[in-house]
């Protein structure tokens, strides 16, 4: 619960970050996350310096000249920049929605294992996920896309100690009564 509580989505992060074999070891921890036909219908795509600038000049490209530094310094606001391609078995039976579930839950897992570590992390979307400019830089395949990026450092010390209220979720808890259900049931049989 602790974990759970004091992760926090980190806007700014410096170095270090984890390295690619760091990445990979808590990666292994993350795919055991809940994936009906072990499918792991992902890949990560890591960008570090010339990577993230790179990245960053593809975006800048895609928007009118005023927005392009703007665009460019997002790119830079973590030392690392893991881009996540989801790649959908669509032939095989287990549906695309929940392939992308898996996906998520081992995006969650990964978020709790660097933090864990005491790494930070925020989860990225936004012209990232649509833009043909990275499609083709990233040399993703027709089939492969975009679902985001997790931007990953060191979160500032206060950051890392703010603590997450619980909030009061009991109105999204509903327990089921199979007895009323058996009730409704014979009533209507019987004509009621």
């Amino acid at each position: 619960m602790t974990a759970i509580l004091t992760r926090r989505s980190s806007h700014r992060l410096d170095e270090p970050a984890p390295a690619d074999e760091e990445f990979t070891y808590l990666l292994g921890g993350a795919a055991t996350a809940p994936d009906h036909g072990g499918l792991r219908p992902w890949r990560w795509v890591l960008l570090r310096g010339d990577g993230r600038e790179a990245l960053g000049d593809c975006l800048a490209a895609e928007v009118p000249p005023h927005q392009q530094d703007r665009v460019r310094r997002k790119m830079l606001r973590s030392p690392l920049k893991a881009v996540l391609v989801f790649v959908p078995r669509l032939d095989h039976r287990v549906q695309e929605w929940e392939q992308l579930a898996g996906t998520s839950s081992m995006v969650y897992a990964m978020m709790m294992l660097l933090h864990a570590r005491g790494y930070g992390s925020i989860w990225r979307t936004g012209a990232l996920c649509d833009s043909a400019g990275v499609h083709a830089l990233l040399g993703l395949s027709p089939a492969e896309r975009v679902l985001g990026s997790l931007d990953i450092g060191t979160p500032d010390a206060q950051a890392r100690l703010a603590r997450r209220p619980r909030e009061d979720v009991s109105a999204k808890v509903s327990a089921f009564d199979a007895t009323t259900v058996t009730a409704s049931r014979a009533n209507r049989t019987a004509g009621l």
